[in-house]
């Protein structure tokens, strides 16, 4: 039997839940998968440097014995062929997605008509997660817990709001209305 090792490349910057969920879902059908950080120029400037990316994600699929994380730049094809690849795995969420990720697996097909794409789609759940949307959306003052590995939503907060993120005194409500927690100086010192 072949030992099939795929690649799943990628940004992760941010790492989402949809990427993790796609990671998982991988290790159970390739006997190793390989989740390759792309040093691409053209997303510059990254929220994460590629270390702080690649400990997260090293951290976060320890579970996972049969994945290993590496980075890479130039040609996808050219770094299968150096790490013995047969497969790349791309996942889909929408159809604006298959259109770009069919164009690169035919390009890459042509390039090496050995290494084959899988496409993979997202649970449910995840489906309209993006990095690009979390970004904006941390940016902008929102939520996203639960879109994010805890550990990256901690550590987004704190590179955003530079640290201040965490110690913000807001209280929402069960109805969903913002509300201030007030300091002890703000109520007057009850001794």
């Amino acid at each position: 039997m072949k030992h099939v090792i795929a690649i799943y490349p990628g940004t992760f910057d941010p790492l989402t839940n949809g990427h993790l969920d796609l990671i998982q879902r991988g290790s159970k059908i390739f006997d190793e998968l390989i989740v390759a950080i792309l040093l691409n120029p053209e997303k510059d400037p990254a929220v994460f440097s590629l270390a702080e990316r690649r400990a997260m994600l090293e951290s976060l699929t320890k579970p996972f014995g049969n994945v290993r994380v590496d980075t890479f730049g130039g040609l996808l094809v050219d770094y299968a062929m150096r790490v013995g690849a047969r497969a790349v795995l791309r996942g889909i969420r929408a159809i604006s997605d298959y259109e770009y990720e069919l164009q690169m697996a035919l390009m890459n097909r042509k390039l090496d008509p050995r290494l084959e794409t899988v496409f993979m789609m997202p649970a449910e759940t995840y489906s309209y997660v993006s990095s690009r949307l979390v970004k904006e959306i941390v940016t902008l003052g929102g939520s996203v817990h639960g879109l994010i590995p805890d550990l990256v939503e901690k550590k987004l907060l704190e590179r955003v709001n530079g640290g201040k993120a965490a110690l913000q005194a807001a209280v929402v409500d069960p109805l969903g209305s913002t509300t201030r927690k007030r300091t002890r100086e703000q109520r007057g010192r009850r001794s």
